[in-house]
């Protein structure tokens, strides 16, 4: 909560603050947050205008979450910026020229509570769309093995010669003994004398 009591109502009066708040929890995607209670950094301007305040800011905060190509841990800081009126409790009532009926711009007002503005809804709401959706620890991360999981970062050159899973060498043995058995049979000088024969 920040308290707009010292600004006024003024319209044009102007107020610039700096502040380090905890962050709220679950302020984050599924891959990648800011982690409860770390330190976000506000830079705000407070500007009185005819129905509330305005509220421009930048929020910086720290991010924990993993890699999506090779599920790796990475930490990164984010920066969002955004701007929201923060209505009189009254400014509503006098500048509405009729109810149009229409209740999804009421829920989508802000409104001081009293001389003290809430910034929570804001910053989850800035920090959230400022976050990667698809976070890497590295642009060119190559991720991980499709078949064995190991991660390629930590081996270039990593290549599979034979079964990844020994349920599946049994099978790549199998077919490899029917290819054997082909070419024998391909190779068996009986086979072209029973073929004459029926001939």
């Amino acid at each position: 909560m920040l308290d707009t009591r010292e600004l006024g109502r003024r319209p044009g009066a102007l107020k610039e603050l700096s502040r380090t708040v905890p962050a709220p929890g679950d302020l984050g995607i599924e891959v990648i947050g800011v982690p409860e209670g770390a330190s976000m950094e506000l830079d705000l301007r407070l500007e009185s205008v005819m129905d509330g305040v305005l509220v421009t800011g930048t929020a910086r905060a720290p991010l924990t979450g993993e890699c999506v190509r090779c599920l790796e841990p990475l930490e990164q800081q984010c920066e969002a910026d955004f701007q929201e009126l923060f209505s009189y409790p009254d400014a509503d009532d006098r500048s509405r020229p009729a109810d149009t009926g229409d209740d999804a711009e009421d829920e989508e007002t802000f409104r001081l509570e009293g001389d003290l503005l809430d910034l929570e809804p804001v910053l989850r709401d800035a920090v959230v769309l400022s976050l990667p959706l698809q976070p890497v620890c590295r642009e060119d991360c190559p991720g991980l093995c499709p078949r064995c999981g190991a991660r390629l970062a930590d081996d270039p050159d990593h290549d599979h010669n034979e079964a990844a899973d020994i349920r599946w060498a049994a099978l790549e043995g199998l077919a490899d003994s029917m290819r054997g058995g082909e070419k024998a049979e391909d190779n068996d000088p009986r086979s072209d004398g029973d073929d004459s024969q029926e001939k």
